[in-house]
């Protein structure tokens, strides 16, 4: 039986993990593992190889994914599908695994739909916005590259008696920057997903500063204000001179940590046994630590919510 895995949109740490777990445990099974390299481009243009132990030696500590990644627009015409359909049946693939994020499972979906292909979906995206599971792939090396990030700001800060602004990616969910801010002892968090109030955390950080505070940390999430705009009005109300740090992709880099490598391996693992239990269309998820599966149409339907008990946790940092 032949299976196949791509990764697909963003890139996150823990893919590579995946796929070398995917690879080993396939040849494990006695099935015959393909790499589809470049994403949804590479799937219409063939780029699918039989994988050995050797194709996937030394990835695991790697940042990344060696499979490499793409959006495709030509994806989205029925027949560019059709092409790539015929490129895995051509090789007997029947079984595809997708690891990334809502847009990689949409295209699964339609995949599962019109062809007789098996797809499960491995979720990973550093803004850790897939719903139904606790944690992607990627988000906890994201965490920890942001967490250095503000601990080596933080000297330099203290040193200075500056406040500094640092930019989190999350355009639509502040997960990153809220478990950033809250882990790292900052004064101020902004996040989509609290309404914040700019006079309220001026007036406490006038009242800190004239109390003997020194500097002061800012988390902003990208998708709620310009850092340069909080650096300026923080400047401007408490007259202490403000930085920014635009963090940007390096969040999406770093060697995987433990427990996305962990989380990388249960999930391919879980993907592969589930497909060959006969299901057709799912995605792997994580609940208190447990990994299972739930239907990747449950899955697209369902609105992520960040935590209320985090957001509870960071409207102290908003206002």
């Amino acid at each position: 039986m032949s299976i196949a895995i791509m990764t697909s949109g963003g890139d996150a740490a823990g893919m590579n993990p995946a796929v070398k777990r995917f690879v080993d445990y396939s040849l494990q099974k006695g099935l015959k593992p393909y790499l589809i390299y470049d994403g949804l481009v590479g799937l219409l243009d063939g780029k699918i190889v039989e994988a050995d132990k050797h194709a996937v030696s030394g990835i695991l500590f790697r940042g990344g994914t060696v499979l490499r990644s793409s959006r495709s627009q030509r994806f989205r015409e029925p027949e560019y599908r059709q092409k790539a359909y015929e490129e895995l049946e051509k090789r007997g693939i029947t079984k595809l695994i997708v690891v990334g994020g809502d847009g990689s499972f949409n295209a699964a979906r339609v995949m599962c739909h019109e062809a007789d292909i098996a797809v499960a979906g491995i979720p990973a995206t550093i803004d850790n916005d897939i719903p139904c599971t606790d944690y992607c792939l990627g988000v906890d090396t994201a965490l920890n590259v942001i967490r250095e990030a503000i601990d080596g700001i933080r000297d330099t800060a203290a040193s200075f008696r500056r406040t500094f602004v640092i930019e989190t990616m999350g355009r639509d969910c502040g997960y990153l920057a809220a478990m950033s801010a809250l882990t790292s002892g900052a004064e101020v968090c902004l996040i989509p997903e609290v309404p914040y109030d700019m006079n309220g955390i001026t007036a406490r950080l006038n009242a800190e500063i004239t109390a003997g505070r020194l500097y002061s940390i800012a988390v902003v999430a990208e998708g709620v204000l310009e850092g340069r705009k909080l650096a300026e009005v923080l400047e401007r109300e408490t007259g202490m001179e403000a930085r920014l740090t635009i963090l940007g992709h390096i969040q999406r880099g770093g060697s995987p940590t433990v427990i996305d490598r962990r989380l990388a391996f249960e999930f391919a693992h879980t993907a592969v046994d589930a497909l060959l239990d006969g299901e057709k269309s799912f995605v792997t998820v994580t609940k208190s630590l447990e990994v299972g599966i739930k239907n990747i149409d449950e899955v697209l339907s369902t609105k992520h919510v960040l935590d209320p008990y985090i957001c509870k946790m960071v409207s102290t940092l908003c206002h």
